[in-house]
């Protein structure tokens, strides 16, 4: 996997940088676009879908899968056969969603009557799957690290949550103050057992028009080398090299949402630590996990969304950063 990029010129054609801004690859209904070719890569894929009331959308998922994920609102998805109704969510702070799978080769109308924004996280794929709902009550919300290195990851498509051929997905939100995707860790040689490749995406929200910081340094001769101001609708780009932290101003919480997927044999997150930080584990069984976490914790049922109207017809593994 190569770990150069080319130049954002703004040509359709050429590559984009690793800080992709908000809005610089806008594409008709896409607030966000971003797409292999573009990325410089063979697999993963994100569009972010702002849908109006009463709005639809039709996706041709071709050689990929995908799965619908509401950021904010609700939505029905129509797919080989399948209704999936989409309860959502206010925002990324406010609970864990309900989401939809949409396997390769497949059509799906997605439509929304009061309007939302929706996540469509891709991956090319080789098994096609069958259409399936996934629960918000299901979602395992795990809590990572102490003190401020805490944060809370939703493991809705895990590689141990819910099975994909090779898409993995997974949101985190760390505090105000906090460092997450800490310590820095990489996932771009493959080492059966300790190490998988997978290309990755982040896209970020920040509470309340805030900002944050996030890391990427080389871990190999010209490989990516990024430290960006992210804000709401910025995405971060990780072909390959140490990631980490993502830094969470003081008094406004970042949310990011993870897509991974690789060329490996498996489907597998298997990561090494930076061999400089990894110490900062053996700190953490000393102290607490952040008080203000969980921010939300998954359902014991499905609850009713009040803003989600839709129209048919239109601490489980402690020794991960993330």
């Amino acid at each position: 996997m190569s770990g150069t990029f080319g130049t954002d010129t703004g040509s359709d054609g050429e590559l984009l940088e690793r800080h992709v801004r908000a809005g610089r690859t806008a594409n008709g209904p896409y607030a966000l676009d971003i797409e292999p070719r573009r990325a410089g890569w063979h697999h993963s894929t994100l569009r972010v879908l702002d849908l109006p009331p009463g709005g639809t959308h039709t996706l041709d998922s071709g050689d990929s899968e995908w799965i619908v994920l509401p950021l904010s609102g609700g939505c029905t998805v129509h797919t080989d056969g399948e209704i999936f109704e989409l309860l959502g969510r206010a925002s990324v702070f406010s609970s864990v969603t309900d989401f939809a799978y949409v396997p390769r080769d497949a059509h799906a109308q997605i439509a929304s009557g009061a309007g939302g924004r929706f996540a469509l996280a891709g991956a090319k794929c080789e098994r096609r799957l069958p259409a399936r709902y996934g629960s918000a009550p299901e979602v395992p919300v795990e809590l990572r690290g102490s003190g401020n290195c805490s944060r809370q990851v939703n493991n809705f498509a895990a590689a141990d949550t819910f099975d994909c051929d090779r898409l993995i997905a997974v949101e985190v939100l760390t505090p105000g103050g906090n460092w997450s995707s800490y310590p820095p860790h990489k996932h771009d040689e493959h080492h059966p057992g300790v190490e998988s490749v997978l290309e990755e995406i982040y896209y970020f929200e920040i509470e309340d028009g805030g900002l944050g910081y996030h890391r990427v340094s080389p871990s190999r001769p010209g490989g990516t080398d990024v430290l960006a101001e992210v804000r709401t609708g910025d995405t971060v780009l990780v072909p390959d090299g140490w990631h980490g932290p993502s830094v969470a101003a003081p008094g406004r919480a970042m949310y990011y949402l993870n897509v991974m997927a690789g060329p490996g044999p498996a489907r597998e997150w298997l990561i090494r630590d930076h061999p400089d930080h990894g110490w900062i584990r053996d700190t953490w069984a000393g102290q607490a996990v952040d008080p203000r976490l969980p921010m939300y914790e998954a359902p014991p049922s499905r609850p009713p969304y009040e803003d989600s109207t839709t129209d048919s017809t239109t601490d489980k593994d402690e020794e991960t950063p993330r």
